[in-house]
């Protein structure tokens, strides 16, 4: 069968476009073209130097030559599928959205409780099938379809959801269900999305554990801690039990999960993506982003996702900063003479530069630096940049209790109505307790929070003076120094459990700045855990960071699914 749906997207993202194109140092990102709307970016065809997207509708017309081989439809493979696999594969009339979404139900109840017992579905949507079958018909009608044409989402359970439980990792919210949803998740399934499940998340956005549904393990290891509190989300994708994924990032928890599963991690620029719909923990740091297996990927489930929305007032600055579509940075060429410098200081005062896993960690970002160069950047290693120390120490939680409380007043009927309700409840795990009293009482006015302001803006102008000194367009390092450290046996019940957590962590860096940061898959270390090659840049550079991001991913494929998670069924 053979379909060619109408496809009818919001002109925002239906602009026709050229493949991405750079000048002649990379610094100008992509070049956008507009041009009439029949032209959209559901699939992917790639040459050789350049990328170029298209639609279902327009990969109906392709030559056969550019089309991927029919796959059927009961042996279509959803490990490590991307967006345009099934996209390719739902045109050809070999896959139905239902047939999709089973695969992934199939590999959550074969993986997530048992096996590995990863621990990363709080919440299945009980309607996923359902939704399914209407996109189906939907896609045999002629009726319009979306760029996100039946992708299964993985969710942080940080975001509401009107269908599904938000718990935000607290068995306080285990059975509250929001009277509305997120602006993202409105966008997503607008853009015809499913979210397929609520994550499992590290208790009130900390750590990787919580007193809803207890630990998340890593994929790669799981004895190992999956980093920051979107773990649920990150590890749920490197295991395929989703297509795509949405996570939150007020230190690092989009980035720090993805670079320890080898995925790919975009924190935008703070005004870039509403957190309408989210619970807050500190608004001046918060956001949200795409956690994918591809920069591909990444850059479509963005497209969805970023502009402006009036319930978020801070948005109101992005609102011409959002490109047609991020895709068209996605060019193989884009580092070639870009100008990248590299940071060597270690961010976080913990880390040990003589330990053998920080050697491990510095020898695959050794292969990293060259693979750039390899590439085509220009590199400049290492970039010392003044008051980097400070990184570390740049902790905001005086914003904390405020933001909680507006956001609880905003909620109809939920089962607390304060940060005091919750930290009084005895039912937070002790170690987010902790840190929960540590906020308590403290507000905007103290003067603490203003020598929080002055150290911010002290590394803002010292980046900016760095990268302009060098002419740089874009900084990178380690994600982390260390590798993902052991769960500690006592991690649900100390206050101060002996787990390592956190060592070696750079992903402070960006959110004290405010400006976007993207981790892709940098390799393996000797005893097979990833490593995440990060790069950061100027405000609303997310399409130039794309860029890099895809030329490194497609000149190195470090991207390699976790072994704990094998296709099933021989598949």
């Amino acid at each position: 069968m053979t379909l060619s749906p109408p496809v009818r997207f919001p002109e925002r993202v239906a602009k026709r476009f050229s493949c991405a194109q750079t000048d002649g140092r990379g610094r100008a990102g992509a070049r956008l073209a507009s041009g009439d709307t029949s032209a959209h970016f559901d699939g992917m065809l790639k040459t050789i130097s350049r990328v170029c997207v298209v639609t279902l509708a327009a990969v109906v017309s392709a030559p056969a030559a550019f089309l991927a081989p029919p796959l059927a439809a009961q042996t279509f493979d959803v490990v490590e599928a991307t967006i345009a696999d099934a996209h390719t594969a739902m045109v050809a009339g070999d896959l139905t959205c239902h047939a999709l979404v089973q695969g992934y139900l199939d590999r959550i109840a074969a993986y997530d409780q048992v096996g590995p017992r990863l621990n990363t579905v709080q919440n299945l949507n009980p309607r996923a099938l359902e939704l399914a079958d209407s996109l189906d018909q939907a896609l045999q009608s002629g009726a319009p379809t979306g760029p996100l044409h039946c992708v299964p989402v993985l969710l942080k359970d940080q975001v509401e959801t009107s269908d599904m439980p938000t718990t935000y990792g607290s068995a306080l919210f285990k059975d509250f269900v929001s009277s509305r949803d997120a602006t993202i998740v409105t966008r997503m399934k607008d853009a015809g999305a499913i979210i397929l499940a609520k994550t499992n998340m590290g208790e009130f956005a900390s750590r990787y554990v919580g007193s809803a549904y207890g630990i998340i393990r890593n994929p790669y290891d799981p004895d190992r801690n999956p980093s920051g509190s979107s773990g649920g989300t990150s590890a749920g994708i490197a295991a395929s039990f989703g297509m795509v994924g949405i996570g939150e990032d007020t230190g690092g928890s989009v980035r720090g999960p993805a670079a320890v599963a080898n995925l790919v991690g975009l924190r935008p620029t703070l005004q870039l993506v509403s957190t309408f719909g989210m619970m807050p923990a500190n608004p001046t740091h918060d956001t949200m982003g795409p956690i994918t297996r591809t920069v591909t990927d990444a850059a479509l489930l963005l497209d969805a996702i970023a502009g402006y929305d009036p319930n978020d007032p801070i948005t109101a600055e992005a609102a011409e900063e959002v490109p047609s579509t991020y895709t068209t940075a996605l060019d193989v060429g884009s580092l070639r003479g870009a100008r990248i410098g590299v940071v060597r200081q270690p961010m976080d005062r913990s880390a040990d530069p003589s330990s053998e896993d920080y050697l491990m960690v510095k020898a695959v970002m050794d292969r990293a630096i060259d693979e750039l160069r390899g590439a085509g950047a220009e590199v400049l290693d290492p970039l010392v940049i003044s008051d980097l120390d400070i990184v570390g120490g740049i902790g905001n939680n005086f914003e904390t209790e405020r933001a909680t409380n507006a956001y609880l007043a905003e909620l109809t009927n939920p089962p607390v109505s304060s940060f005091r309700d919750i930290l009084l409840s005895g039912v937070v795990v002790p170690w987010r307790s902790r840190g929960m009293w540590g906020a308590a009482g403290k507000t905007t006015d103290d003067p603490g929070y203003l020598v929080v302001m002055q150290k911010r803006e002290r590394i803002r102008v010292a980046v900016y003076q760095a990268m302009a000194e060098h002419e740089l367009d874009a900084i990178v390092y380690a994600t982390f120094d260390h590798q993902p450290t052991l769960i500690a046996p006592d991690v649900e019940s100390n206050a101060t459990p002996n787990d390592g957590y956190g060592r070696g962590d750079n992903r402070q860096l960006s959110p004290a700045l405010g400006f976007p940061a993207l981790t892709v898959p940098a390799g393996f270390t000797t005893d097979d855990l990833p490593v995440g090659l990060e790069f950061l840049g100027r405000p609303f550079t997310e399409a130039i960071l794309l860029g890099f991001a895809y030329a490194y991913e497609q000149a190195t494929d470090h991207r390699r699914a976790p072994a704990t998670t094998p296709r099933l069924g021989g598949r």
